[in-house]
């Protein structure tokens, strides 16, 4: 049988909502915005490069990397990062933060230049009713400085990006107005973001859909269209979905969901999710690797029941979920057994199931823990590792399960934690 035929879908049931075939892309926040992350370390230069060439790995197709116009170290590793790009011949591309002001601006510019590379310069800016109110600004000003700094960065040579932050609190008349006067003063690349967790799914698609229909239609330019969204509702993902529904290009995220507050989109788990659904076909296989990596460079624990690249995402000890996984192995089918109880295959991620022993395990646990590992799985033995696991408080140890493999006459192996 078939995947169809095993599995009825009531996600594509009337039909999905992202056509397949559409080219997604993805922007890597990681080694900007998710240092602003208030308590992570940001990772030294080696670590950086380090974590720049996993997400080429992961062919992820653009990457912030960095606000050189913050300062001297700022400067620095932005400079190194580009310089690794060139020297690597990489094929991800590299943009930069910038507010709208040519002091911000003018690093992006001298590091372009020194390194012989276009690096897209993000100028952003606020624009919500609510900051204009706080920072006493008119929309006639937020145009007027928008027009500076997006013509000055083409006169320059750099593509741009032109970024309104709370995008998805402004009022349409100033949407329009704000991005038409980027749009004519050279912007080939608009992001619409939801700075602070505002949206929902509905809102995200909104956005974009008015965006597209009143600003990049009337343009006449090609212009890409990119979403950028926070996670303080938990929505992010489902936000971002939305967004490509609605005619995104590019969706932007973060390792971990690194980020102010509560952070960004998680990257890893937009690959997962674009992987799943058939709208991107890369190879997967160091993730794992790649959130790792983040986690030692930033000091951010992965919580254990984290998706995918958490270490509990594809280990189970419950005994009927564990039976009906050995039965899958059992019948030499790889996707069968990722499918039965989980809905994301760990094989495309370079992982696999793990069957664990503990107090909720039945004998088909123990029975697979040691045939994998070449054991006998002799009556005796498995009764006796089965005694202790039902006495325990949590999932045995490959040490203390080796121990009750073969126990010494000597002695008698040490009784599980309790």
């Amino acid at each position: 049988m078939n995947r169809e035929e095993l599995i009825y879908d009531w996600n594509t049931a009337k039909g999905a909502e992202i056509a397949p075939g559409r080219r997604i892309a993805l922007n890597d926040e990681t080694l900007r915005d998710g240092l602003q992350n208030p308590s992570v370390q940001d990772p030294s230069i080696e670590q950086k490069i380090e974590i720049l060439h996993l997400m080429e790995a992961l062919s992820i197709d653009t990457v912030n990397i960095g606000l050189p116009g913050a300062g001297h170290r700022a400067y620095a590793d932005t400079e190194a990062l580009a310089r690794e790009i060139v020297s690597a011949r990489m094929k991800i591309r590299p943009n930069c933060a910038a507010r709208t002001h040519k002091k911000d601006i003018r690093p992006i510019i001298e590091i372009s230049q020194k390194v012989g590379l276009k690096l897209e310069a993000a100028t952003f800016l606020g624009s919500s009713p609510i900051r204009r109110l706080v920072e006493d600004w008119t929309v006639d000003h937020l145009k007027q400085i928008t027009e500076e700094a997006v013509s000055y960065a083409v006169s320059e040579g750099l593509p741009v990006m032109y970024v309104t932050e709370d995008t998805i609190r402004t009022d349409p008349e100033t949407v329009k107005a704000l991005y038409t006067t980027a749009i004519r003063c050279g912007a080939r690349a608009a992001v619409l973001c939801d700075t602070v967790g505002h949206a929902t799914p509905r809102g995200a698609h909104n956005l974009v859909s008015y965006f597209i229909e009143n600003v990049v239609r009337p343009s006449g330019e090609k212009i890409r269209v990119d979403w950028h969204g926070h996670n303080d509702r938990g929505l992010s993902i489902a936000n971002s979905l939305a967004a490509i529904a609605a005619g995104a290009d590019q969706v932007h995220g973060a390792a971990l969901a690194l980020g102010e507050r509560v952070g960004n989109t998680p990257m890893e788990l937009m690959l997962v999710n674009l992987r799943v659904m058939g709208l991107i076909d890369h190879d997967l296989s160091r993730l794992k690797e790649y959130s790792e990596a983040v986690s030692r460079a930033t000091h951010t624990p992965i919580p254990p029941n984290y998706p995918v690249v958490g270490r509990d995402a594809f280990r189970t000890a419950t005994g009927v979920h564990a039976a009906a996984i050995v039965k899958a192995y059992k019948k030499n089918d790889r996707d069968l057994a990722n499918a039965i109880y989980s809905g994301v295959p760990s094989h495309l991620f370079g992982l696999e199931q793990i069957i664990e022993v503990g107090p909720l395990s039945g004998r088909s646990n123990v029975i697979y823990w040691l045939e994998k590992r070449g054991y006998e799985a002799s009556d005796e033995r498995v009764d006796r590792i089965f005694a202790a696991a039902k006495q325990a408080q949590q999932i045995l140890t490959e040490a203390e399960i080796l121990a009750l493999v073969e126990p010494s006459p000597q002695s008698q192996p040490a009784m599980p934690r309790r």
